[in-house]
Order: structure tokens, then sequence, then C-alpha cells
């Protein structure tokens, strides 16, 4: 004889919910970190295996603050997801690295912009004065 459960019967378990639920938020969380990353390596490729500095910039500080999204979700919902602290330590790590990679960029980025002001200030490339402008029209 065949019974039917209910609709209880098949309710995920309480576990089953949480585990989930870790899985959506840390799922998110990563592709946007990823996401992040391929910008950058696209960058890398665009330059032949070189960031340009002033590309890179915001790209490397948006991926510290994607980094710094998951670590600190990774803290807060440890015992609850169940997350070794070997992950956290791998995470924390690789924000803290890509934390001193955007401060190098964003610093040569702050360089390269202010030489290109003060060349611009100058008058022309390398600081080169401007040629005197020609009249034009009948003399």
């Amino acid at each position: 004889m065949l019974t039917f459960a209910g609709p209880a019967a098949l309710a995920p378990t309480p576990a089953a919910a949480q585990a989930a639920s870790c899985k959506d938020d840390i799922d998110k969380l990563a592709k946007r970190r990823l996401a992040a990353i391929a910008d950058i390596d696209h960058i890398a490729k665009a330059g032949k295996g070189k960031l340009d500095p002033m590309a890179a910039c915001p790209k490397l500080r948006n991926l510290a603050v994607l980094e710094g999204e998951l670590a600190n979700y990774f803290v807060k919902n440890k015992d609850w997801c169940e997350i070794p602290d070997s992950a956290i330590e791998a995470i924390s790590s690789a924000h803290g690295k890509t934390i001193k990679v955007a401060g190098q960029a964003c610093g040569l980025a702050a360089q390269a912009k202010k030489m290109q002001q003060q060349q611009a200030a100058q008058g022309g490339p390398l600081g080169a004065p401007e040629a005197p402008k020609l009249p034009t029209g009948p003399l």
C-alpha cells in the first residue's frame, strides 16, 4: 500500500536550507569577484602581460572591496555555513595582497597623471616649449 507523506516530507530540512542559503550567498560574492578578476586579466592582456596603472587602479580597488565583502561574509558566517579556517585565511590573504597591489597601481597612476598635467602646463611633450604660432591671414 502506498501512503502520501504530504508536503512536509518534501520541504527541505533546516540544515539543507541553511547550506543552500550559504552556497547561494557565497556563489554570488564569488561570481562578482571572478568578474572583477576577469576585468583585470583583460587589462593585462591588452598591455601584453603588464597592467596599465591608470586602467587597473579602479578595477583593483573594486576587487579589493569585493574580496573584503567575501572575507567579512566568511568570518561572520563561519559557524553557520561551516566555513573552514583555511578558506578564511586564503581570502583574507588574497584581500591583503590585492590591497597592496591596488595601492601600488593607484600610486603609479597618480604619478603618471601628475606628470601629464605638468607636461600640459609646460606646453609640450617632455616639457619642450611650444613653437610660437605664426599669424594667419593677410599681413
